[in-house]
């Protein structure tokens, strides 16, 4: 079995990068899509962010404006801080379930990777076998955040500015997948690194 990480910044192309790891049969945990979970409501997450926050960030369905809280936490690290400190603990919880069920499914073969957006932020690098980082240019980040994202540019900056720097992801990546061409050449760089995780979970 391989337990890896997979990381890289806002707009970089992550989540494609996942889906085609789990295309060659990889296991993906995700901690953006478990934080999404854990802040529907009636979960005790939601509850613990609107009562250290505020109900105005709870539309009439009573559901997260997560464009509300965005304002609030990426332009002050204290607030950021507090958010963290409500959700990683619980998305760490659901992760590790997911990742026992993972391991119990197939013990001898699983290709288990964790994609884990704020991996160098939060210290969790050496937990793993090893760490994917999806790196991809600055402006086509930002062009990606601003175009297919919405965001204004200034909204851009701040997501970037309140992540790791490419520097600090590279530093602590085994591999590192360069997202900033095309699909068919990010394709043939996971293909690759995926023959290798193979190749090395039946030696």
């Amino acid at each position: 079995m391989r337990h890896l990480a997979l990381t890289g910044g806002i707009g970089s192309g992550k989540s494609t990068v996942a889906e085609l790891f789990a295309a060659h049969g990889a296991t993906i945990i995700d901690a953006d899509a478990i934080s999404r979970s854990l802040m529907e409501p009636g979960q005790q997450v939601l509850a613990d962010v609107v009562a250290t926050f505020g109900d105005n960030l709870l539309d009439e369905s009573g559901r997260l404006n997560r464009q509300a809280l965005a304002d609030i936490v990426f332009n002050d690290d204290d607030a950021r801080n507090r958010l963290n400190a409500l959700v990683h603990p619980a998305v760490r919880e659901e992760s590790k379930l997911q990742l026992k069920a993972a391991m119990e499914a197939d013990p001898d073969n699983a290709v288990i990777i964790q994609d884990i957006p704020l991996l160098v932020e939060t210290g969790q690098a050496e937990k793993f076998d090893g760490v994917i980082v999806v790196y991809t240019q600055m402006d086509t980040r930002m062009q990606r955040l601003v175009d297919a994202r919405g965001m204004n540019t200034d909204d851009a900056r701040a997501r970037i500015a309140a992540q790791a720097t490419d520097e600090q992801r590279n530093a602590i990546a085994d591999w590192i997948i360069d997202n900033s061409g095309s699909l068919e050449n990010t394709a043939a760089q996971v293909a690759e690194v995926w023959d290798e995780l193979r190749n090395a979970s039946t030696v």
